[in-house]
């Protein structure tokens, strides 16, 4: 069972890495074109999204590299290997979402109390439309990789992010082309701003769980322990139950299980991780056995006593 989960594990990180890689060329490419195409142009909206992009591009690669590092296997001082290395990665990339966003609301700020600025329209919509394609270009592949990883839904937050700020240059642009009103592009990059950090929350708080060894959202823990003792005969009682996750799709459980004197361990053992597996979807688990006092109150009462 463990070695047709690993290779699929293994197929689906490969998929992930290669996507992951793509993406990062293109965006980064097209970066530098976006950022003279801004400087050029005087557009608030196009350079807000270039360094956007350059961010993004540093995120992809960055993501890119979590995945082959999690490849390698785990050793005496990584006893999980380097799986989490990947929701360390996406913490980060959150993180970055935020810093954008303020800059693009402060320059958006000063822009708009400074007065009207002459600003190229006819640039910022031939830009705007080429940085659309390239974002629906890496969007896409995002899309067709693992979307239940929290790296890859960062990483596609990201570009996401840029994307819509494709839309907002493209949007400024054709208005300032029709109409000469050169505040829309200021104010069409702090509502991109506001997109942003709505994304960047999303992947800190998430990843700051998994961070926290907090138990997946979905799961209440507290059901552990009754289901247990109602569904594994021999087991009498269940307490010291944690559960977590070294990564979205990774999920970890410990628990203390009571069984009776009659009952056979290694019956126990598998009923157990067998209900885990079926009703919890926890598939890595370690179950200690106990036939009276809790090893754990045991030392405390020795140390108490002592």
């Amino acid at each position: 069972m463990h070695g047709s989960h690993d290779h699929s594990h293994v197929a689906v990180d490969a998929n992930n890495e290669t996507r992951m890689g793509i993406a990062a060329l293109i965006t980064g490419a097209f970066m530098l074109i976006e950022l003279a195409g801004g400087i050029v142009a005087n557009s608030l909206a196009l350079i807000a999204d270039a360094g956007h992009m350059l961010t993004d591009f540093a995120s992809l690669t960055l993501a890119w590299f979590a995945f082959r590092l999690a490849r390698r296997p785990a050793d005496w001082k990584r006893t999980y290997g380097f799986d989490r290395f990947q929701v360390l990665v996406a913490f980060t990339n959150g993180l970055a979402l935020f810093v954008i966003a303020g800059w693009i609301v402060y320059e958006a700020i000063h822009r708009l109390s400074a007065g009207e600025a002459h600003v190229a329209g006819g640039i910022m919509v031939a830009i705007g439309v080429a940085g659309l394609l390239v974002n629906i270009v890496a969007f896409l592949l995002l899309r067709g990789a693992d979307r239940e990883n929290l790296n890859v839904r960062g990483a596609a937050l990201h570009v996401l992010g840029d994307l819509l700020g494709s839309v907002a240059a493209l949007v400024a642009g054709a208005v300032i082309v029709l109409t000469g009103w050169t505040p829309i592009d200021p104010i069409l990059s702090m509502v991109v701003a506001l997109i942003i950090l709505r994304s960047g929350w999303f992947v800190v708080s998430e990843s700051a769980h998994i961070l926290l060894e907090g138990a997946p959202h979905e799961l209440d823990t507290r059901e552990i322990a009754p289901d247990i003792v109602g569904n594994v005969p021999g087991v009498d009682e269940v307490h010291h139950v944690h559960v977590w996750s070294i990564t979205q799709s990774r999920r970890m459980a410990t628990l203390h299980a009571v069984i009776g004197d009659g009952s056979e361990i290694d019956t126990v053992v598998q009923g157990v991780k067998a209900r885990l597996k079926e009703k919890f979807n926890l598939d890595h688990a370690t179950v200690e056995i106990e036939r009276c006092r809790c090893a754990d109150e045991a030392d405390e009462h020795n140390r108490a006593s002592a």
